[in-house]
């Protein structure tokens, strides 16, 4: 995610939700699109490593997933939608819109009528009102395909009045081995009741490279710890003679690059807090001048920095498809790739001496690619195909599934030469 205090919240808060976190798993008789001979689309397992940076593969620490890649498919990589950061593409991922026009543009947003949108905040985080596209699951619910959900970023809230037949919230006390092992159980179930698409979150590469850096010890500790995770399920999907059944897909939702001691610009050193409101920290930082205090705010912001450039929304860069949404503040700074805007406060508790690192920077640069790799029967093996941008995921995912897409902006063409099938 953002930063690392934003799991700890999103923790503190879908924790409450944990008593509302089932429903009953719904037969599969009268089904929408059902066969029970058997030729209905396999199932499809959809994993996120958060900030399994793409080059992260193949290096000795991901055995499970490098057997994956080699019995199947794996991108060169992957680019995150700007701004890269975890909620925004998270949701991407499954809707095939850029955070742009999906809504959620940012780990932290604020709409007039809505309010702020922080992950600690239940409210928020429950509220399909902040979640304004339909996004896989629930095209799956509404063509009859049950599915099941383990903390994926916007499970948590009813989106067009459905929710997951099953879900869970984040609980970072839950280890990623318990985790594979709920969804393995649930891939498991007798046909009636098991998921047609199920998908799983995992966050500790994410934290430990933001505490320790993208090349720490630690970071490639908890890169092996994912990828452990990965190796259980399968092994247990394989054990039961399901894995040739089942389309998995592994993806991130970008990388990480390490931010080097002293790397950091208080936000009230960009601007007075008299002509403006900060409404989002760390990477893009987003910006409100205060009522009467436009061209002072402007004056002060627009243009290039040490670190950092500013925009107005409606000028950022075309190629990021970003700042026409309503929620995207007016002023928009893009901290400089290893640097990070924080409030002063947070500054001096920053111990010396440590790099740490960061995500949310331009997602053209390197550091920022995401992972993706995908096994089953829809897959042709041992492939390996060209970078492509992450709103291609989706339109892929309908075409497994068998359901309707709805309007994205996404393109199932660079993902074709890797199906065993391109009719």
């Amino acid at each position: 995610m953002h930063l690392p205090f934003f799991r700890l919240a999103w923790l503190a808060a879908l924790l409450l939700l944990a008593g509302c976190s089932t429903t009953p798993a719904r037969s599969a008789a009268g089904r929408t699109g059902s066969d029970q001979t058997g030729s209905e689309p396999a199932p499809l397992l959809l994993i996120s490593i958060d900030a399994l940076r793409a080059d992260y593969l193949g290096k000795g620490d991901t055995p499970h997933l490098d057997r994956l890649a080699r019995q199947g498919v794996r991108a060169e990589w992957m680019n995150p939608s700007y701004p890269a950061l975890t909620f925004p593409n998270h949701f991407t991922l499954v809707t095939g819109l850029r955070p742009d026009r999906h809504g959620v543009v940012h780990n932290t947003m604020r709409e007039e009528g809505l309010g702020d949108f922080r992950v600690a905040d239940l409210a928020a985080v429950g509220d399909g009102r902040w979640w304004r596209a339909e996004p896989i699951w629930v095209g799956a619910e509404k063509a009859g395909l049950p599915t099941a959900i383990w903390a994926w970023p916007g499970s948590a809230a009813e989106i067009d009045g459905v929710r997951p037949t099953r879900w869970k919230p984040y609980d970072e006390s839950v280890s990623a081995a318990r985790r594979a092992d709920e969804v393995a159980r649930w891939l498991e179930e007798p046909a009636a009741t098991r998921p047609r698409f199920a998908a799983l979150y995992l966050e500790m590469v994410d934290g430990a490279g933001h505490e320790h850096g993208p090349d720490a010890p630690q970071t490639r500790e908890a890169v092996r710890e994912a990828d452990a995770a990965v190796g259980r399920l399968i092994d247990a999907l394989a054990r039961k003679r399901l894995l040739d059944r089942v389309n998995v897909i592994v993806v991130s939702d970008h990388g990480m690059a390490a931010v080097l001691p002293g790397h950091v610009v208080a936000v009230e050193d960009m601007v007075p807090m008299e002509d403006a409101t900060i409404v989002s920290i760390g990477q893009s930082v987003g910006i409100a001048p205060r009522t009467g205090r436009v061209e002072a705010a402007e004056k002060r912001l627009l243009g290039r920095h040490d670190h950092y450039e500013c925009w107005r929304k409606g000028e950022l860069p075309a190629r990021w498809h970003y700042g026409r949404n309503p929620r995207v503040p007016p002023i928009v700074c893009q901290m400089d790739e290893g640097w990070d805007a924080i409030p002063a406060a947070n500054v001096a508790k920053r111990p010396p001496g440590a790099t740490r690192g960061s995500h949310g920077y331009d997602p053209a640069l390197p550091s920022m690619r995401a992972a993706f790799i995908a096994r089953g029967p829809a897959f042709r093996k041992g492939i390996v195909i060209a970078a492509f941008d992450n709103v291609d995921v989706y339109p892929l995912m309908v075409r497994l599934l068998g359901i309707p897409a709805r309007e994205n902006d996404g393109d199932i063409a660079p993902l074709l030469p890797g199906l065993a099938t391109d009719k």
